[in-house]
C-alpha cells in the first residue's frame, strides 16, 4: 500500500508505507527536566551586605525550574532595604527568558523605590542575550565586581 509522489523532476512515484505514522518532531523548551527531588542546579548567595546595596553571586543555570528562586533572593534583599543590587553573574553557565523574566520584575520592583539592578562580570553568552533582547539598556553592566558596587552605591546615594 503507497501513494503517489511527485518528485523534482516531475516523474510520479510511490512512497511506501503511508499508513504508518512518522513520529512526531517538537521543539524543546530550553527549561531542563529535572527528575522529582533533584535539586535545582542554581545557587545564589549575598556576597556582600552594605546598608543601601548588596552583591549577590548567582552560580548554575537560570531557567524555568530556577528563576523564581533568583527572583524570590533579589525581592527579598529590596524588601530589608537594599536599593542598590548587584548580580554577579560570573558562575551563570546558562541563563534562558524565565531568568531574563526574574531580572526585569526585579528591576521593575527596585526601580520604582529609586534603586538599581547592576550586572556583574556578564558571560559572553548572556551578553549576547541581553544585548539581543535590548536588555542590555536596562541593566548597567560592569567586567569589574567592585566597579559594580560603586555605582550601584552611587546610585543609592543620588537617589536618596
Amino acid at each position: 500500500m503507497g501513494a503517489d509522489m511527485m518528485t523534482d523532476d516531475g516523474r510520479a512515484t510511490r512512497r511506501a508505507g503511508l499508513g504508518r505514522r512518522r513520529p512526531e518532531i517538537r521543539c524543546r523548551s530550553s527549561a531542563v527536566r529535572r527528575p522529582r527531588g533533584t535539586p535545582p542546579d542554581l545557587r545564589v548567595t549575598v556576597a556582600d551586605a552594605f546598608a543601601d546595596a548588596a552583591v549577590v553571586t548567582v552560580e548554575g543555570e537560570i531557567d524555568l525550574g530556577t528563576a523564581e528562586t533568583l527572583r524570590a533572593e533579589l525581592f527579598a534583599l529590596h524588601a530589608a532595604g537594599r536599593r542598590g543590587l548587584v548580580v554577579d553573574f560570573a558562575g551563570v553557565r546558562f541563563c534562558d527568558a524565565s531568568g531574563l523574566g526574574a531580572l526585569v520584575a526585579a528591576h521593575n520592583r527596585v526601580t520604582a523605590d529609586g534603586g538599581r539592578v547592576h550586572l556583574a562580570r556578564v558571560r559572553p553568552q548572556q551578553a549576547r542575550l541581553l544585548s539581543i533582547t535590548g536588555l542590555d539598556r536596562l541593566f548597567p553592566s560592569h567586567d569589574d565586581l567592585a566597579e559594580a558596587v560603586a555605582a550601584a552605591r552611587a546610585s543609592t546615594a543620588s537617589a536618596g
